[in-house]
């Protein structure tokens, strides 16, 4: 966000709580792929015996991973994500968007925090080493030759496209001088 002198706080949303909440990364991927303005999951939240519990469940179609590759993977995501809800602790943090116009608005005042955990299963496991294993791959490989490379580039003096400019720029001077020696002759 770029410094500002100043922030216009006209119509600003100041009593609107809103709620900060880390999400796996996994989750954001596929939140990301959801359609427009799609539904991505439902947000439950009950009261169980005065504690209050929040989960998440992610949308059906979005469940699906894909690999690098794009294919379909052999596991699924979670749909359950229980939240670990923390208090604010004394601060005052806010939320701010800003438009295209570079220009900042206040959204809201953070009135909780909360962690989005996936429910340990045998879903979660297959697709924390499916990730395990990915990272595990190497970007390059390297390759065993099993005969001598014959192509060798050999280095050469002067190169075909400097020749081409060398020529055009020997006959812009060709041109250019008629024209120099008739302003040195008048003058």
């Amino acid at each position: 966000m770029a410094e500002r002198g100043e922030l216009d706080l006209t119509g600003a949303k100041q009593n609107t709580g809103v709620w900060l909440v880390k999400v796996p990364k996994y989750l954001s991927q596929q939140w990301a792929k959801a359609p427009g303005r799609g539904e991505v999951g439902k947000l439950r939240i009950a009261k169980n015996q005065g504690r209050t519990e929040v989960s998440f469940t992610l949308n059906e179609d979005l469940a699906n991973i894909h690999d690098i590759g794009g294919k379909p993977a052999s596991v699924s995501a979670p749909r359950e994500h229980p939240f670990v809800l923390q208090s604010v602790g004394g601060q005052t943090l806010t939320v701010f968007t800003e438009s295209s116009s570079d220009k900042l608005s206040l959204e809201g005042i953070v009135v909780q925090r909360a962690e989005c955990r996936p429910a340990a299963s045998e879903n979660y496991m297959r697709l924390k080493r499916l990730q395990i294993e990915e990272s595990s791959k190497p970007v390059r490989l390297s390759q065993q030759l099993d005969k001598v490379v014959t192509t060798n580039y050999k280095p050469v003096a002067n190169h075909q496209y400097n020749c081409k400019l060398k020529l055009e720029e020997e006959a812009r001077q060709s041109i250019m001088q008629p024209w120099l020696h008739m302003e040195s002759t008048q003058a």
